[in-house]
């Protein structure tokens, strides 16, 4: 099992990825006086993505 297997299976771990996904977020958007939100969000939900963190899915125990 890898760690990205063992990421996607502890809810803990990605609430905390989401928490620090969402801080990122506002603080690139916050330096660059949101000029660049809509890339931002997209570059967050990619990697969200990826993560298997996609917060359009329904939860997952």
């Amino acid at each position: 099992m890898g760690i990205l297997d063992r990421f996607k299976s502890h809810r803990g771990m990605q609430d905390k990825a989401k928490d620090m996904s969402d801080t990122a977020e506002k603080k690139v958007n916050e330096k660059t006086g949101n000029k660049y939100e809509s890339q931002v969000d997209d570059a967050q939900q990619r990697a969200e993505g990826a993560l298997g963190m996609d917060r359009d899915r329904p939860e997952q125990p």
